[in-house]
């Protein structure tokens, strides 16, 4: 459940890396009947200054290009690290099979200097979303971390930022995770 601290983690093979898994999450949207289209650039490479800046003109043009888009979800895979330096990745036994365990960021209008108008439509789907997670697939969510920052998610009302797993989970349990996200988002939202 840990790795050596010198372990990167990334790839940029879109098969292999966090678009492979957005993918995953918009196939088994689309399967449903859920219309989604996917961002496939990877924003923080080669480098993470100005990840969000080009995520959020990105996001922008998607708008633009699809008028009828209602949610938004950014993709990531987190990074947890202990005071050791051992990276850590979150799994949970779900139905037999190892996943990597959920995180929603969901972030709000700090006393109203961030121009987040929309940040309690977010929370409000975010803790539905949370609590389906919970009833489907007891441990696949982490709880839920609330902070004061947009990272793009004023762009939209109900928009979100997952982590799913951590850099060092395995490609086979963030893709089952990606799996058992859409299940629980369309469960929220055949209950809205």
């Amino acid at each position: 459940e840990t790795c050596e601290t010198g372990y990167i983690g990334r790839n940029t093979d879109q098969n292999e890396n966090i678009v492979a898994v957005g993918k995953a999450v918009a196939d088994a949207l689309n399967e449903a009947g859920v219309n989604t289209v996917q961002i496939t650039e990877v924003f923080d490479d080669p480098e993470f200054s100005g990840a969000y800046d080009r995520a959020a003109a990105a996001i922008k043009a998607m708008l633009k290009k699809y008028s009828s888009i209602e949610m938004v979800i950014d993709i990531h895979r987190d990074s947890i690290t202990g005071a050791d330096g051992t990276r850590v990745k979150p799994t949970a036994v779900i139905d037999g099979e190892k996943a990597a365990q959920v995180m929603i960021l969901a972030g709000c209008n700090e006393a109203g200097a961030l121009e987040f108008l929309n940040w309690e439509y977010n929370l409000r789907l975010d803790v539905r979303l949370q609590q389906a997670m919970n009833e489907l697939y007891p441990g696949l969510a982490r709880p839920i971390y609330f902070v004061a920052r947009r990272y793009n998610m004023h762009l939209t009302k109900n928009s979100m930022l997952l982590e799913i797993g951590s850099e060092v989970n395995t490609l086979e349990e963030a893709l089952y995770s990606a799996r058992l996200f859409a299940n629980a988002l369309l469960k929220t939202l055949d209950d809205l």
